[in-house]
């Protein structure tokens, strides 16, 4: 999982320096991964390909390994979280535009904004929800 992460924030989070993404690497494999459930979509080797993990309706994290974008797993994955909640939201960094992108494909709106991420620094967020009724909603 740490490695699709790793690959992942390499190829999207453009934005990001190698300390900070070193900054985020120790907390995301020392705190997070381990203490958190996972959805994992996998290949036909078994081998993981992507993962989600939530809280209630909230999608905390959605990463898949950058050679398998545009096939259809990050939808795949939204897709179930959606089949399980009313309404959906998410956090994604405002200069991670391929995210952002792919989150208002599937129906997804801003209803907010913050200057600072979650950890003090200076990457804004964008607070978005999705409810079942609204565009792109299964």
């Amino acid at each position: 999982m740490f490695t699709i992460w790793h690959e992942a924030v390499r190829a999207t989070h453009t934005f990001l320096t190698d300390a900070d993404i070193e900054f985020f690497a120790t907390q995301v494999r020392d705190l997070y991964l381990p203490s958190q459930p996972f959805w994992v979509a996998v290949g036909n080797s078994d081998e993981p390909l992507g993962f989600m993990g939530m809280t209630d309706a909230t999608i905390d994290s959605l990463f898949v390994h950058p050679a398998q974008h545009g096939r259809g797993i990050g939808t795949a994955l939204v897709t179930h979280a959606a089949s399980r909640a009313d309404e959906l939201m998410v956090d994604v960094n405002e200069q991670n535009e391929g995210a952002c992108a792919f989150y208002r494909k599937l129906g997804f709106r801003q209803i907010g904004r913050s200057e600072l991420d979650p950890s003090g620094k200076p990457f804004p967020i964008l607070h978005l929800v999705r409810s079942r009724s609204g565009p792109g909603a299964s």
